[in-house]
């Protein structure tokens, strides 16, 4: 499995962001083959995380380019700053 962790920080309006994300980003996601999971989490203060997982490399790099091209036509004029992107193997899980 591979994991995509994305933080976004400055995030202007938490609530505005996690509604446009949850209506228009997960349906985008979903059906990349390989899809296992997606999480939206506000860390307060402006910080809010995605994790994505997928089974397969080809897909956590798909949902990658989804996702850049979502934050530039839907968020970015509340995601003032690119995102931390961290991408990686999957070496434990619970």
């Amino acid at each position: 499995m591979y994991a995509t962790m994305r933080r976004y920080e400055g995030v202007t309006d938490s609530a505005e962001a996690a509604r446009r994300v949850s209506e228009g980003f997960v349906p985008l996601i979903r059906p990349i083959p390989g899809f296992v999971s997606y999480f939206w989490v506000d860390a307060g203060d402006g910080v809010m995380v995605s994790t994505t997982v997928f089974e397969d490399r080809a897909g956590a790099e798909e949902s990658t380019r989804k996702a850049a091209d979502f934050v530039r036509e839907s968020l970015a004029s509340l995601f003032p700053n690119p995102p931390q992107v961290t991408v990686g193997e999957v070496v434990a899980s619970g």
